[in-house]
């Protein structure tokens, strides 16, 4: 028998900060804000790892403006192991990066690749279906990808579409594989119900299992750039100064695109946890307590005839009163305060776009 493959997880921790302003800026996006409890997103997604990744192999990669974050938030891993991109490159080389730096360490290792910014609550379950991603990725040479199943026709998420079960002799899943037909873009509404009418199409959450040599291997076939990018990482001296040479000269694209969309064998296991990938205030709301008529917020808020607002108070010793108002996003930090109509939750980012910098 051969001996267990060791397994590592990289956590992406990038991203911006304009869907949760004035709570998120440049530096503090929304995987390093509290905004379920006193933990961070990042926190709550390297602890869903304990007793199934070692803590000195989970590695976060993150960007300039917000590694000192990251390191205030996971104290629990070695400082070595987070990383910030010299340049933003899209996911397709920031996770090149991140296989790199786990070959370096191990180049038979099976890895997780996951988003630091989603909220899951089910840890057993996570844990779960991570398990048999990581046997299916180590039994099959295949890469995994992790879907989740829809519960409505959402426009704004890629689609998986599933074939047969995959066929893995002498393995038996709880959560079993199944063979990736194709990857789908972002559909409109009507398409989107139509998937969801057809039953075998999953959403695509970012979250990848693979061994090193399967995913070395495909990326040598179909986006060769990228895999002799790890190949230099392996053989340098000097590893820091390898990736700021070569990782700002690589072409910006995505995972998707540059290999999952073309790999020889790509699997699916669809998730059976809660997920949520609080792509905005309107998704934040739907864990906050409900007060009044439907109105919900983090803290006591004084309210008269105001219904379905959302109200996240982070001013210490500060009020909000409502009056008379409905449908709103309050949201009021030390030195901001934003008021919305909820049906413009997506249009935040817009009123980012115009702030003074200081404000970024």
């Amino acid at each position: 028998m051969s001996s267990p493959k060791a397994t590592y997880a990289l956590i992406l921790a990038g991203g911006s900060g304009t869907r949760f302003w004035p709570l998120s800026r440049n530096s503090k996006p929304k995987q390093l804000l509290q905004l379920f409890g006193d933990e961070t997103l990042l926190e709550q997604t390297i602890r869903r790892l304990e007793g199934l990744v070692p803590m000195e192999n989970i590695l976060i990669l993150t960007n300039s403006l917000q590694v000192e974050g990251v390191r205030q938030v996971a104290t629990m891993l070695p400082p070595e192991n987070i990383f910030a991109e010299p340049a933003k490159r899209d996911t397709a080389p920031a996770v090149a990066l991140g296989i790199g730096l786990v070959a370096a360490r191990d180049p038979d290792a099976t890895m997780i690749v996951l988003p630091a910014d989603q909220l899951i609550q089910n840890v057993e379950a996570f844990q779960n279906v991570m398990r048999d991603a990581v046997a299916s990725a180590e039994a099959s040479e295949g890469l995994v990808t992790i879907g989740i199943k829809p519960t409505w026709p959402c426009p704004s998420y890629g689609y998986i579409e599933r074939g047969p079960r995959s066929s893995i002799p002498g393995h038996s899943f709880e959560n079993p594989p199944y063979d990736v037909k194709r990857f789908r873009e972002k559909p409109n509404t009507e398409l989107a119900e139509q998937f969801l009418a057809h039953g075998g199409f999953s959403w695509n959450a970012g979250m990848f299992v693979w061994s090193i040599p399967t995913v070395i291997r495909q990326l040598s076939i179909h986006t060769p750039q990228l895999a002799a990018f790890i190949s230099e990482m392996r053989k340098s001296n000097d590893l820091n100064a390898t990736i700021a040479a070569q990782f700002p000269q690589l072409t910006p694209i995505s995972i998707d695109y540059a290999l999952m969309e073309k790999a020889e064998r790509v699997l699916n296991i669809e998730a059976t946890f809660d997920w949520d990938d609080v792509g905005s205030w309107l998704s934040v709301a739907k864990y906050l307590e409900v007060t009044g008529d439907e109105n919900r917020t983090n803290q006591p808020v004084t309210e008269i005839d105001s219904r379905n607002n959302i109200v996240f108070n982070a001013r210490k010793g500060s009020r909000v009163a409502l009056l008379g108002v409905t449908d709103l996003i309050v949201v009021q930090t030390e030195d901001g305060l934003l008021i919305a109509n909820r049906h413009q939750a997506d249009d935040i980012k817009k009123i980012v776009d115009i702030l003074p910098k200081e404000l970024l």
